[in-house]
This record gives C-alpha cells, sequence and structure tokens, in this order.
C-alpha cells in the first residue's frame, strides 16, 4: 500500500524506516543551510526533530534560505519550519528553541536524548562547543564547514575534519578541537578557496574568508566585517549532503555500502 516514505523504503527497507521513525536530530542553526537538512530530514521519515535557531526570517534571506518566503518574513525561523514540516510529516514531532546557541546557553540541550546532532550554526565558538558536548555524550554529529563565498557546489565533499584542506573555517575547527583533545569529527566543506566578495558594507557581523561569524559572539560585541557573498545553490547542496549523511547513518548504511 502506498504511503508518504514508499519509495523511500523502496531503498532503505521496512527496517531502516523504523530506524529512522524512532530517532530524534537536533539541527543547530536553520539558515541556509540547516533549512535544507530539516526539510530533507522531513521528507525521510525522521521521527523527532529540535530546531535551534534565534533569528527571524529576513529579506536577504529570500535568495538562499528554503524557510524564507514573503509570506514568512519577520518570523522565528524555528516556527517557519515547525510549520513547513508538519505540511510535510504531520505525524513528526518538533519541538523547536529560539535560542541563540553557544557555551552559555549550552546547558539548556541534553545531548544524551538526541540520535544525532547537526551542526549548521555560524559561530566558531558555537560549533566546537557542539562538537565537544555532542561527542563527549557519545551522540553522532556532522559539521557544516563555511559555504558563504562560495561558487561550486559540485566542489563540496564528507570528509573528516583531520583531512580537510583550504577551507579557513576546518582550519580553525582542527587547531581548536585539537587543543580539546578532539581529532576526528564528520564534515562537509569543500576545497573551493573563497572568493573576496566586493564591497557591501553590512552591519551583519561575519568573517569575510570563511562565510562565518568570528568566535566572539556577536551578541558580545565584535568589530564590523564584510559579509559574505551566498548563492542559492552551494548552501543548499551542503545541507542536503549534510541530512543524506544524517539518514544513511540512522538506516544502518555507511557510505562504503549499497541498500
Amino acid at each position: 500500500m502506498e504511503n508518504t516514505f514508499s519509495r523511500t523504503e523502496l531503498l532503505l527497507g521496512r527496517e531502516g524506516m523504523e530506524r529512522l521513525s524512532r530517532s530524534r536530530v537536533a539541527v543547530f542553526g536553520i539558515g541556509g543551510v540547516g533549512g535544507y537538512v530539516v526539510e530533507a530530514l522531513a521528507r525521510s521519515g525522521v521521527g523527532a526533530l529540535d530546531l535551534i535557531d534565534s533569528d527571524r526570517v529576513s529579506l536577504s534571506n529570500l535568495n538562499r534560505q528554503i524557510l524564507a518566503t514573503v509570506k514568512t518574513l519577520g518570523r522565528c525561523k524555528v516556527d517557519a519550519a515547525r510549520e513547513r514540516v508538519a505540511d510535510i510529516n504531520p505525524q513528526a514531532q518538533v519541538r523547536t528553541y529560539p535560542i541563540f546557541y553557544g557555551p552559555e546557553t549550552a546547558d539548556q540541550f541534553d545531548f544524551s536524548q538526541y540520535d544525532y546532532v547537526v551542526d549548521a550554526i555560524d559561530t566558531v565558538t558555537g560549533k566546537i562547543d557542539l562538537a565537544v558536548r555532542a561527542l563527549g555524550q557519545g551522540v553522532p554529529i556532522i559539521s557544516s564547514m563555511g559555504a558563504g563565498n562560495k561558487l561550486d557546489a559540485s566542489a563540496l565533499e564528507v570528509a573528516d575534519l583531520a583531512e580537510t584542506s583550504v577551507c579557513p573555517l576546518a582550519r580553525v575547527m582542527r587547531r581548536e578541537l585539537k587543543r580539546r583533545g578532539i581529532r576526528h569529527l564528520k564534515v562537509v566543506y569543500s576545497k573551493e578557496p573563497p572568493m573576496k566578495p566586493l564591497d557591501n558594507p553590512s552591519e551583519d557581523l561575519l568573517d569575510d574568508s570563511s562565510g562565518v561569524r568570528p568566535a566572539k559572539s556577536p551578541r558580545e560585541g565584535t568589530q564590523r566585517r564584510q559579509t559574505p557573498g551566498s548563492l542559492a545553490f552551494v548552501p543548499a547542496v551542503a545541507g542536503m549532503i549534510l541530512a543524506g549523511e544524517v539518514v544513511r547513518d540512522l538506516a544502518g548504511f555507511s557510505r562504503k555500502e549499497s541498500p
């Protein structure tokens, strides 16, 4: 009998679908990358999603974020995401947290309840903290490296952080996690050298080489820096790759195996 996930079950099998339906995945960051992660996980039958992001949909999000439409402008991203998930899979349990994630708010989350964590946030301190806490609890985590200032979506790949090169954010993450005794982390990154964006001053406080906010949170005050350029396809592909890894891992298929 046909159902929402009939086509998915043809590839993952009934057992794989049951594993997905029993899984709880936390997606930290529901922007250009994370929005597509949520979309793909909802369409893959993941049973429970925790969505964490403090931002609201803005006009500059319309060019690349799947949750951003004229109708969602001004709304909390997590609220827009929850409604979209409900329209795709009403059976999915969704918990939303309109919270800016960082070391100062991390204690609000019990990582032991998650079957998988997706890091799609844009602050270095937050990304490091997520990796330390998730891995410390033995929870699988996959992290998105810089997607800003990139044009070639085909250059994105899955790798261990220790094996990455070129990406400025991955270099910082390797150094900082090594100091904390962590040498391995699954990431999605690109060897494409980041472009230098054209002059376009902005109030957004982002790192102009990696497309990621500097280590000190903008909520704590930082020097203004140039906003990275970003198009519709690179963040979208990064998000889909992240979600694909989560689905394969949760359903029981390694990258070298075929369903």
